[in-house]
């Protein structure tokens, strides 16, 4: 029995905790009488975990890892947090392993208190009831993962691709491919890779031209084709394919021979590849909008999206990925809106590129995006062309907005006749938001920076990119409006690292996860982007680009990554929850709906933000 100088600062402890706050006065002091106390060292990696006497583990101090028997991390647990409980309700030995993070503290309750406290709360059960419920489907994605974006290339490639001297003749490179029951061959000149020869190469660009086996390889091959390192994940390599229309795909080495060559191709990853290695996932789905032959058809398609989103979710795929997956077949939607209008309306009077800003530009698209594009058109347009273009940037527009993409409020989007325009006049836009950055100019600019052609000819659009970059670099006035713009929002702490809480009246909404977040280390991101010229739109991207510019320190660079990842994840996460508990969907957080490890990460994350703030108004605003 434990005397009340030792029972006090347990009761205080426990009396915190949910769901311990709804039990009686006396089921408390029953409850801190039985608990033990137990000391985990780091040094000893793993909790011994007795199947033959189960317990509630509470922690104290310290931290673990909940990790599966294959190793997949299913959950952190910080002071206040618990484990062991599910084979305490299930009966089941325990199968999961709980590795020790840092020294720590843990009170252990016996299943026959445990088991009383919940006789005697609802509250009580129906807590521990929801957390194992919550467990076991979170232990249920794991093994639904999906291989796109989880597994790396090198998982899925075939070794040792099939090569051939660029002065072969191309009957010497379709008997190579019939020996080796392949559909393509690499072509090299001098040890490096310079083409690709494919089966439809040798239909289209041989047999159908009329030529004969005696044409050398090189006439016949694709000249510098796309190619990806052996450590790239399988979704870059699916979005490589769909974006360039490609099957076949050179894999590298990640570094070369020695400092004169390049890196040798070490595999060739096809799209038969991914296929065989996934299910019904980003590829095929972007497959089966490229199929849709009218509208409608599409429309229908693209109900699977939210689907795919939420097994991302469940997959617990990161942020960065989930966002780059989601903008695919986004993008590949706009495509496929554009051609079928196109067979509508007929050929265009003249080039044109479709034009993506916002998430869909920096490719960093979540639930419930909506439409941010316009139209580059490669000069200005007589009425005729005005009227095409007018037809089918309302059909495209319209097309996104009954695939779920809703139309933008402030109206930036190709419909608008405001954003429809020719290199000229988009480049002199460009140049008014940058010779007088006012609070509107500035608002355009966070958006309309941030930009992509998603179709059309990338040198059209590389001439606008490239008359922009070379005006923001050096301009020292510009710039210090973007991040005077860039520090009106805070990230979400107080005095003492509190939580500040956004407020609907009477309502507490929680923490904002994407203005007072992920949105903040976009604009920090896009201010030094802008400054030094990079081309980059993806925010990791561009602040790898930083990192290697040396314009962003390593360390620095690597937190503000990090902490862009985390925040953006748990929003996902947490839209993923109030999706499946059919909520609103919103990217509000509320801290008690955190375990208190998550909430001192999101803490840490936060404060590199406010950090990453700071250094921003001391680089560009310093004479201001």
């Amino acid at each position: 029995m434990k005397d009340d100088s030792e029972l006090q600062p347990i009761q205080q402890f426990i009396s915190a905790l949910v769901p311990f706050d709804s039990l009686s006065d006396s089921s408390l002091v029953r409850c801190c009488q039985q608990l033990t106390i137990g000391y985990y060292s780091k040094t000893s990696k793993v909790v011994p975990l007795d199947e033959s006497h189960p317990q509630l583990y509470i922690v104290r101090s310290g931290a673990f890892e909940v990790r599966d028997e294959q190793g997949e991390l299913l959950d952190r647990l910080g002071e206040g947090d618990y484990f062991g409980f599910p084979s305490l309700l299930s009966g089941e030995k325990v199968s999961n392993q709980v590795q020790i993070l840092e020294d720590s503290l843990v009170y252990h309750l016996d299943p026959d208190t445990f088991n009383y406290l919940r006789s005697e709360s609802r509250v009580f059960d129906r807590f521990f009831n929801r957390a194992f419920a919550k467990r076991m489907r979170h232990q249920a994605r794991f093994k639904a993962k999906d291989l796109t974006t989880t597994n790396r290339v090198n998982s899925l490639m075939s070794v040792d691709p099939l090569t051939i001297d660029c002065h072969a003749s191309v009957s010497d490179a379709a008997k190579k491919m019939r020996l080796a029951r392949v559909s393509s061959v690499l072509v090299i000149d001098n040890h490096k890779l310079i083409g690709i020869l494919t089966d439809r190469d040798l239909r289209n660009r041989v047999l159908a031209e009329g030529f004969d086996g005696s044409l050398a390889v090189h006439q016949a091959m694709t000249t510098n084709p796309k190619r990806l390192s052996a450590n790239a994940l399988v979704f870059e390599a699916m979005l490589l394919m769909s974006e360039h229309g490609i099957h076949h795909l050179p894999i590298m080495a990640e570094t070369p021979i020695d400092d004169n060559t390049e890196a040798p191709a070490v595999g060739m990853l096809t799209s038969t590849d991914i296929l065989r290695g996934q299910s019904s996932q980003p590829l095929l789905l972007i497959g089966e909008i490229e199929r849709q032959q009218d509208i409608d058809s599409l429309i229908n398609v693209s109900k699977q999206i939210p689907v795919l989103l939420q097994n991302l979710i469940s997959a617990d795929a990161r942020a960065e990925e989930v966002g780059r997956v989601l903008t695919s077949v986004t993008d590949a939607l706009t495509r496929r809106l554009i051609i079928l209008n196109q067979q509508i309306l007929g050929a265009a009077p003249m080039a044109f590129c479709w034009l993506a800003f916002g998430s869909q530009g920096r490719q960093d698209q979540a639930a419930c995006s909506d439409q941010d594009n316009g139209l580059l058109l490669a000069h200005e347009p007589d009425e005729h062309a005005k009227g095409y273009f007018n037809a089918l940037s309302h059909a495209v527009c319209e097309g996104l907005d009954k695939c779920g993409y809703i139309y933008c409020p402030g109206d930036i989007m190709a419909q608008n006749p405001k954003w429809r325009l020719s290199l000229d006049k988009w480049q002199r836009h460009f140049e008014s938001w940058l010779n007088a950055p006012e609070p509107k100019a500035l608002m355009h600019a966070s958006i309309f920076f941030d930009m992509r052609a998603v179709y059309g000819p990338q040198n059209l659009f590389e001439q606008l990119q490239n008359h922009v970059l070379e005006r923001t670099k050096d301009n020292d006035i510009f710039l210090a409006g973007m991040a005077g713009n860039s520090l009106v929002e805070s990230p979400p702490l107080g005095f003492f690292r509190k939580f500040v809480l956004e407020r609907d009246g009477s309502e507490v909404k929680g923490m904002d996860l994407k203005h007072k977040g992920v949105a903040l280390i976009n604009d920090i991101a896009r201010v030094y982007a802008l400054s030094a010229g990079i081309t980059e739109v993806n925010t990791p991207k561009r602040i790898r680009a930083l990192m290697d510019a040396n314009i962003i320190n390593r360390k620095d660079a690597l937190n503000l990554a990090d902490a862009h990842e985390f925040i953006a994840h748990m929003r996902l996460a947490n839209q993923g929850e109030q999706y499946t508990s059919q909520q609103d969907v919103t990217n509000y957080l509320k801290p008690q709906q955190m375990s208190s490890l998550i909430r001192h990460q999101l803490r840490d994350a936060f404060k590199v933000v406010h950090d990453a703030q700071s250094g921003l108004r001391m680089k560009f605003m310093r004479s201001y």
